[in-house]
């Protein structure tokens, strides 16, 4: 084979793991730093819903965001979850999240936007010591999402 030919690659397909809504406390605003403006999200609570499980977020973690512009955050969110059957799951969830200067505005005073205004996907990583869920340990995770007042709502898709 030579260097430019590919060999035949999979093509990735999605499939639904789960829909989290993740509740919030208010914003802590570090301020402007090196990088843009630093903000700590508290992550209060929460449940999520997948095929055949349910699990509920634990209070305790939190989204550490860096807000780049006046129309682009960086989200870097960590947090557990545990599931009915009582396993914990680790998240690191890191995201993009980009709109107008107007409707980054408006999600940064806490007022409801439209979805379809704001571009907010995110790659969320996943850590267990559940040997049911061990394969979730083994596999990326794409997701999309909407900043809402009080909490942020996700759907995330395993990466087949």
């Amino acid at each position: 084979m030579s260097p430019s030919t590919q060999p035949d690659l999979p093509t990735p397909a999605l499939s639904f793991f789960a829909d989290l809504s993740v509740h919030v406390g208010p914003p802590q605003e570090v301020g402007h730093s090196l990088h843009g403006r630093r903000r700590l999200i508290p992550i209060v609570g929460g449940s999520v819903t997948g095929v055949g499980w349910s699990a509920k977020v634990l209070p305790g973690g939190a989204d550490f965001q860096l807000i780049v512009n006046d129309h682009l955050a960086e989200l870097d969110a960590r947090y557990c979850l545990e599931t009915d059957g009582g396993d914990l799951i680790y998240v690191h969830n890191t995201a993009l999240r980009t709109g107008t200067p107007a409707h980054m505005a408006q999600l940064a005073r806490g007022e409801p936007v439209d979805s379809a205004h704001i571009y907010f996907r995110c790659c969320p990583r996943f850590e267990t010591a559940s040997l049911a869920l061990a394969w979730i340990n083994e596999r990326l995770f794409v997701g999309t999402g909407a900043r809402l007042p009080e909490r942020v709502a996700m759907r995330f898709f395993e990466l087949a």
